[in-house]
């Protein structure tokens, strides 16, 4: 197993674990828009944690400065849609058709880049692929009820696209990293703004300032105790989670590209479903799960050098 899928899964038991501490607000009479505050304003003091402090790097670069901000409103965006989303959909039908979104980016990045750049997509990725989506929308479907169908599908459907281009977003500003002094759709930088510590900063920086907009036209009140609490463990397993999936672009080999992100879904939801089957008895579809752990095993390992 690669760097870069390591690090995904690391990432991928961070944010499960953030996603607990949401869970746990919630039921300490919190809501998501003041959690999702809270938690993205320490998210930024961990990201600089992470980044300027950590390197002793804290110049500023304005080209990797402004593709932070395109990051944030772009991660802010789809945040939004999954939440209304969720408010006229089923949850677990939700997630997994959003956790369905992460098959997509490397499929952009091979037609938009090609082989050149490390993306190379073989058949057995593809396969390990649709297991993936299966298993996920399998789980998810068990859930489904009677919803708002027109709604809800507007709503999943611009989260999943947001959140594709996010994605896609993430591994092209890597490229800048990788294959210094190339250019990406006609844009260039300079060795010194490749190395800017500041875009993640300004990605979480820019959508905590959406959030705060979003809670505070909506919610005329003070965040809780039990808000501040839990958001401050879920901001920094969430900054720690980012931070590993912004490193594994970057350091992920061609040949860990196609499932990277997948890999980050599968773990996210497996970690999700121990915790909300040991904390809160909810009923967990392991058959889907083993489907989905079937696909990455297929698309991940390398079946050429086997045979």
């Amino acid at each position: 197993m690669g760097i870069g899928i390591q690090l995904m899964f690391l990432s991928g038991l961070a944010v499960a674990l953030s996603n607990l501490c949401m869970r746990r607000s919630i039921d300490a009479g919190g809501t998501t828009k003041a959690y999702l505050m809270l938690q993205l304003a320490l998210v930024v003091g961990v990201a600089i944690l992470l980044g300027p402090v950590r390197t002793g790097d804290y110049a500023f670069s304005m080209p990797m400065v402004m593709m932070g901000l395109i990051g944030g409103l772009l991660l802010s965006g789809f945040m939004g849609f999954l939440g209304r989303a969720l408010e006229h959909g089923p949850p677990g039908l939700t997630i997994a058709m959003l956790n369905c979104s992460t098959v997509m980016p490397i499929l952009l990045l091979v037609l938009l880049f090609g082989g050149s750049y490390g993306f190379f997509y073989s058949w057995w990725n593809g396969i390990g692929s649709l297991l993936v989506v299966a298993g996920l929308c399998w789980a998810g479907w068990e859930l489904i009820e009677n919803v708002d169908r027109r709604k809800w599908l507007t709503f999943i459907g611009m989260a999943f696209g947001l959140h594709v281009t996010y994605l896609v977003f993430l591994q092209w500003r890597a490229l800048f990293l990788n294959f210094p002094g190339s250019s990406f759709v006609g844009i260039s930088l300079t060795p010194a703004d490749v190395n800017c510590q500041w875009f993640m900063p300004m990605v979480f920086l820019t959508a905590s300032i959406v959030q705060a907009i979003r809670f505070f036209s909506t919610e005329s009140r003070r965040p809780n105790a039990g808000e501040v609490r839990y958001a401050v463990f879920g901001g920094i397993t969430n900054g720690l989670g980012a931070f590993l999936l912004i490193r594994a672009t970057e350091v992920a080999t061609s040949f860990e590209q196609a499932m990277l992100f997948p890999f980050f879904s599968v773990t996210l939801i497996i970690v999700c479903n121990i915790w909300g089957r040991w904390l809160y008895s909810e009923k967990v579809n392991w058959r889907a799960n083993s489907c989905c752990i079937a696909g990455l095993l297929i698309g991940t390992i390398d079946w050429a050098g086997l045979f």
